[in-house]
């Protein structure tokens, strides 16, 4: 059974973003407050490393209540962090995406040169640039010092953009458009 004041800190984390005050003054929550930032870190809406920031001045309870409240609302389905642990690590995913940007420069040159066809070149780019977007996201949630709810923010973008049979499956799409290279024998 939860003690009393975990109930109470949840009670507080769960109100509606927009809420004024809980009820009572400041004061009378005082003695909840390390219990509210324990919590707000377990539930991923508060790195441990801003937790000494938040609640430090009375004068500042409303603002940080409201902050943990609109994470909460922000966050509400993203993936937890050690999700982010399903992909490789944010240096391999930056060559990854370093070539991702070096074939799109390709591409650039050969609509230059005359090279591309029309349609398929405008095509070729904007799934270049789609692919680009889900591996920063994906770069973003390995950043170790990124806050956690950064790195969960990237993971719900991830999940939303390839779908949570992917996302869930290891179902990841390449970082380039390779069913756009051709075989030369």
């Amino acid at each position: 059974m939860f003690p009393l004041d975990y109930l109470i800190a949840a009670a507080l984390l769960s109100g509606p973003p927009g809420l004024d005050d809980p009820p009572g003054s400041v004061a009378v929550y005082a003695g909840l407050l390390p219990t509210v930032q324990e919590l707000a870190v377990s539930w991923e809406i508060l790195d441990p490393r801003e937790a000494r920031f938040l609640f430090s001045r009375p004068e500042d309870f409303r603002s940080d209540m409201s902050l943990l409240r609109q994470r909460r609302v922000d966050l509400d389905g993203a993936p937890p962090l050690h999700d982010c642990q399903r992909f490789p690590p944010r240096e391999a995913v930056s060559e990854m995406l370093a070539f991702n940007r070096a074939y799109r420069e390709l591409i650039e040159k050969c609509q230059v040169a005359g090279a591309a066809p029309g349609q398929d070149y405008q095509e070729t780019l904007r799934e270049v640039d789609r692919l680009y977007q889900v591996w920063d996201a994906v770069r973003d949630s390995r950043c170790e010092y990124y806050y956690i709810t950064v790195r969960r923010q990237a993971l719900k973008k991830v999940r939303t953009t390839i779908g949570d049979a992917a996302f869930y499956n290891g179902h990841y799409p390449p970082h380039v458009p390779v069913w756009r290279f051709q075989r030369i024998d």
